[in-house]
This record gives structure tokens, C-alpha cells and sequence, in this order.
């Protein structure tokens, strides 16, 4: 069983910085897809970014140019860089992972199979 575990969150000005990790334990294999979900007070849950198995990353339009996803596999950690945070950035925000390598639809939250228990990040005006 693999288990993921986000860090990190918090408050934060508008135009601040935050970096979240999630890190996996139990039986992991550090090149599985990986992503960052978001979901706010009534809202849906959103994709924000994802990385495959080969470090491709991809990101919503919404998070271009503001945040970055990467992986360091020698610690079972994925990383989002948060930057120029905007108060429609609030929400709880979850680490996913996949077992299989190929990820089809990196934006879709059915492709991933394993969930952390969310980390709140609050941006204030």
C-alpha cells in the first residue's frame, strides 16, 4: 500500500510564494505520474499540474507561468511551487499518485488512484 502525506500549506499574501510536498511511503515506485488536485468551498475539485513517469509536466491554464510541479525521486517527493498566489488560489489542495506509468489524461482525476488527505492553502487580499 502506498500512502501519500502533503506539507506545507498555509496563509499567505496575495503576490506570496508557498511550496507544497507530498511524500510517499510504503510500497512506492518514485516514477509513477503524480499530481496536484485543488478544491475550493463549493466548488469542484480542479487539476492543477501533474508530471508522468518520465518528468513531462503539464498545468492548468489558470496556474501557467505561477506554479511548477516537480519530483525528486531520491525522496519519494513531488513539489509544487506556488508563486504570485492570487486569492482565488484558495483551497484545500491534494497530492495524487498513479500505480500504472502511462497517465492518458493527466488533467483527469479518475487517472489517479491514490489520494493524500489534502493541505489548506489560504491566500488573503
Amino acid at each position: 500500500q502506498v500512502e501519500l502525506a502533503e506539507s506545507g500549506g498555509g496563509m499567505v499574501q496575495a503576490g506570496g510564494s508557498l511550496r507544497l510536498s507530498c511524500t510517499a511511503s510504503g510500497r512506492t515506485d518514485s516514477s509513477v505520474p503524480m499530481g496536484w488536485f485543488r478544491q475550493a468551498p463549493g466548488k469542484e475539485r480542479e487539476f492543477v499540474a501533474a508530471i508522468n513517469s518520465i518528468d513531462i509536466a503539464y498545468s492548468a491554464d489558470s496556474v501557467k507561468g505561477r506554479f511548477t510541479i516537480s519530483r525528486d525521486s531520491a525522496k519519494n517527493t513531488v513539489y509544487l511551487q506556488m508563486n504570485n498566489l492570487k486569492p482565488e488560489d484558495t483551497a484545500i489542495y491534494y497530492c495524487a499518485g498513479r500505480r500504472q506509468l502511462l497517465l492518458s489524461t493527466p488533467n483527469t482525476a479518475r487517472e489517479f488512484d491514490t489520494w493524500g488527505p489534502g493541505t489548506q492553502v489560504t491566500v488573503s487580499s
